[in-house]
């Protein structure tokens, strides 16, 4: 039974939905590292893009894990999954789709592009023109793409899944702000432990795991996730100290650039999702720093940087404002 007015007005009700909900959680949280060894903590920053009904960016050198755990998310719940390789060449109309001429019928039919699946895998999405990249923009953030004067709702949920190399520049191109913002979330992968790289050797031998994976979880249950997720509570005080993180980055001396309005709601549902991965019904001040650096880094500019070469200067910045900024009690 999903979380409605009926089963607010019993507590029993309300509390045997979330312990249902919060197993499905701890279901996909498994499924993913599983095949995804040693990365537990990205996998729950994964899944909290997912209960946001957000989407998320991976980055780091190239065979690290970040098309593997893309491909472990979208295995991991019973929905639509596609993987779009972004290359220089790559057009909009390769990504949203076009409209065809049927000769039989003399009239044009829209024929849908890969955008139309509840998982899509954009890797590499820094190798296509930004002309490309900005054709996902209407799709990130409304849900929808408009083609020859025709609006078509994309399936929900629906989550781009993006991968990046971020220290290679020949034949990329920087993601644009307005892009770079449709992310919730941009974690850095790292190399695994020494102990589980092992371990991966091992597993590895007689195939790719993730492609035996099997799904935990199904649509209708992401959805009801989805809408459990914004009945966690932020009292006024975490939301205050949200903002005033907030403010402390659009007044900081050392930054051009601080976080956006819709970069501060973002960020309240982050830690509503945070919270809701973690089994609690409530957020505290910790969500709130731990999700920092994911979704605040990539929001804010440097002074007199590029954009390419900010990204540790800019996670110092932050943890800085963080040390600042008094803590609620």
């Amino acid at each position: 039974m999903p979380l409605n007015a009926e089963s607010v007005a019993t507590g029993r009700s309300i509390t045997v939905d979330l312990k249902r909900l919060y197993s499905v959680v701890e279901r996909i949280e498994n499924n993913i590292v599983q095949v995804v060894l040693g990365k537990r903590e990205i996998a729950r920053s994964c899944i909290v893009a997912l209960l946001s009904g957000e989407h998320i960016l991976l980055e780091d050198v190239p065979g690290v894990g970040k098309t593997l755990m893309g491909k472990a998310i979208a295995k991991s719940v019973e929905g639509s999954f596609c993987r779009v390789q972004f290359t220089p060449d790559l057009l909009p109309s390769d990504i949203v789709g076009s409209s065809v001429y049927k000769s039989n019928t003399s009239e044009f039919v829209f024929n849908p592009g890969p955008i139309f699946h509840n998982f899509v895998l954009a890797d590499e999405i820094n190798r296509a023109p930004p002309r490309t990249q900005s054709a996902m923009l209407e799709a990130m953030s409304d849900g929808q793409v408009s083609v020859d004067g025709s609006t078509h709702d994309l399936k929900k949920p629906f989550m781009v899944i993006a991968t990046q190399n971020p220290f290679e520049f020949e034949g990329t191109y920087v993601l644009p702000e307005s892009q770079l913002d449709r992310f919730l979330l941009r974690i850095s992968m790292g190399y695994p432990d020494s102990d589980f790289e092992m371990e991966i050797l091992t597993s590895h031998r007689s195939g790719e795991p993730v492609d035996k994976l099997s799904p935990v979880a199904n649509i209708n249950e992401i959805v009801e996730l989805q809408e459990a997720v914004r009945n966690v509570k932020v009292e006024e005080s975490v939301a205050k100290y949200l903002m005033d993180i907030v403010h402390a980055t659009r007044s900081s001396p050392e930054l051009s650039v601080g976080v956006s309005t819709r970069g501060a709601l973002l960020w309240y549902r982050a830690i509503q999702a945070m919270a809701f991965a973690d089994g609690r019904e409530f957020a505290t001040p910790d969500d709130v720093k731990q999700l920092a650096i994911p979704v605040v880094a990539h929001r804010v500019k440097y002074r007199g940087m590029s954009q390419q070469n900010q990204r540790e200067t800019l996670e110092t910045v932050i943890r800085t404002i963080l040390s600042e900024v008094p803590t609620p009690n």
